[in-house]
């Protein structure tokens, strides 16, 4: 049936005006009736189970290594642990590896027979539920189910408009938890920001505790500069949660923990760190950041072996301490421009090394992480969504469980932007549909609305039942990239990508958080604590 306003035959151009005129939300409404109707019912949240891209779908589609190739990786991985092993256990590590069958040597490195790596992966957790403080946010770690986040230290904030770096604060990282929980396709918020303006470093990681889960009711990721500061941390979480046995039913908050100092060394300290968050119920990232190149091999296989076999050890460690307890296999290599000595989050090396942990992830069966969606440029500008998007994409396909450094870094790790963690929400986005993939079945294949079109219908498709059903279910629509002509871009007075994110972070900023804690709990948190955050 021809729709009114619709003409009888229409371009074979598939970019004709009708088109964009008709699909695109951007352009501002000329007619009302149902179309107007339809504006009104695509701009109210879909269920979750009805949008076209949500958290946790599956990956997994893009494999860079083969099968033999595996193989190969995982048997340097325990040539390594066994014949290199790894030094600076902490007397407490040395004490728990060697009780599970580790053997300390004369030289003081800790080796790991095959047999044992072997035994804990056995042990290991396959499944990880990453809790949320809200429910609804939690994460199903398992599989090729793949979610985006932030996560860094970066030192510095990125200013948009005065295109200048300064130190990052407290109040940052509160605004930035705060945006991520407004964006639908973050879907946890590991401190991207250090709290430069607090020098105590105890006050510090309290500080970023109380900033990050008072902005965002989705799951946080926090370190500890040292381990006598955990238990002050998990008093003040036990608070938050309302007691330590609710905690320790639904953990909300994660250790970031560096245990290992590339090349093959334990980070003494962060150990006992990680020991004190196991033994207080806290999930842990077992991070392994070399650089390829300097502190890792500089060959993209080299780097993926010294990783792997850097957090195999932190998973003997982990389960000869608490068998089970959760773990995430925090691959974490970067690669390095050898001509500058500077690290390069954004190229394409970069996102190969991480789609090919999540490759290892996938054969040992245990959830993984590692880093995508950063970039190189000092600013959200051209450079920036060429990295971001190279890289969040490989990561989604490979199906890697924690996408971290996904949205707002810059700088190679240097700087945070929040208009740029605005924008990779857009990306990310776009990133989650690749992941998603092509439905192949009677209904999308779409042969009877070939039919109807075809024979004597309008010979197009706009404004059919099928495809108006379909268009909010099928397709990704971004929230500030701007699809309109050039013509409705004019008349829209050529908004600028970077103001339209600015005025939708003040936007957010504007509104009381959802998050925040309950005056009386605020209140006895303050008595407790030094929150450098105003009230």
């Amino acid at each position: 049936m021809q729709r009114a306003g619709v003409p009888e035959r229409v371009s074979p151009c598939p970019f004709s005006n009708l088109k964009a005129k008709e699909m695109n939300d951007q352009s501002p409404s000329r007619r009302s009736g149902g179309r107007s109707a339809r504006r009104e019912a695509r701009s109210s949240k879909l269920p979750d189970e009805l949008r076209p891209i949500r958290a946790g779908m599956e990956g997994g589609q893009y494999k860079p290594l083969s099968d033999i190739d595996v193989q190969k990786i995982h048997q340097a991985a325990l040539t390594a642990l066994e014949t290199i092993g790894l030094a600076d256990a902490p007397p407490s590590g040395v004490e728990i590896l060697t009780g599970a069958g580790a053997i300390l040597g004369d030289d003081g490195r800790i080796r790991f027979p095959r047999a044992l790596v072997e035994d804990m992966l056995a042990k290991a957790t396959k499944a990880i539920t990453l809790c949320g403080r809200d429910p609804q946010h939690d994460l199903n770690l398992s599989g090729n189910r793949v979610h985006y986040g932030t996560a860094g230290a970066a030192v510095h904030l990125v200013d948009v408009h005065g295109k200048e770096y300064r130190d990052s604060t407290v109040q940052d990282l509160h605004d930035a938890a705060r945006i991520c929980d407004q964006l639908d396709n973050i879907h946890f918020v590991q401190r991207p920001m250090v709290c430069r303006d607090i020098p105590d470093n105890l006050e510090m990681d309290l500080n970023s505790i109380y900033a990050t889960t008072a902005g965002t009711t989705k799951h946080v990721g926090v370190s500890f500069s040292e381990p006598d500061f955990v238990k002050p941390g998990l008093e003040l979480l036990h608070m938050i949660a309302g007691g330590e046995d609710k905690w320790r039913e639904r953990p909300f908050v994660s250790n970031s923990n560096c245990f290992v100092v590339p090349p093959m060394r334990f980070a003494t300290e962060a150990c006992e760190v990680m020991e004190a968050c196991i033994r207080g119920g806290m999930p842990v990232l077992l991070l392994s950041a070399g650089m390829a190149g300097a502190t890792a091999p500089s060959t993209v296989a080299g780097a993926i072996v010294q990783a792997c076999a850097e957090c195999l050890a932190g998973i003997v460690y982990v389960n000869a301490l608490s068998p089970g307890h959760p773990a995430i296999f925090g691959t974490w290599p970067f690669g390095l421009d050898l001509r500058t000595g500077a690290m390069t989050v954004g190229s394409g090396e970069q996102a190969l090394l991480s789609a090919g942990c999540s490759q290892m992830h996938k054969f040992y069966g245990i959830p993984g992480g590692a880093a995508a969606g950063a970039s190189d440029s000092k600013l959200p500008d051209m450079q920036a969504g060429w990295e971001q998007m190279c890289s969040s994409v490989m990561a989604g396909l490979s199906g890697l469980n924690m996408v971290y450094e996904a949205a707002g870094m810059h700088a190679s790790l240097l700087g945070f932007c929040h208009e740029s963690l605005i924008l990779g929400d857009d990306i990310i986005g776009q990133a989650l549909r690749c992941v998603r993939g092509i439905e192949v079945d009677d209904e999308t294949m779409a042969l009877d609305q070939m039919r109807e079109v075809c024979l004597g219908g309008p010979s197009h498709y706009l404004g059919t039942d099928a495809t108006l059903a379909r268009m909010q279910t099928d397709h990704v629509y971004p929230n500030l990239g701007d699809r309109t002509s050039p013509k409705e871009w004019v008349e829209n007075e050529k908004p600028d990508l970077i103001e339209k994110a600015t005025a939708r972070k003040l936007e957010i900023l504007s509104q009381r958080s959802d998050a925040r804690f309950d005056p009386d709990l605020d209140r006895a948190i303050r008595e407790r604590f030094n929150i450098h955050l105003p009230a």
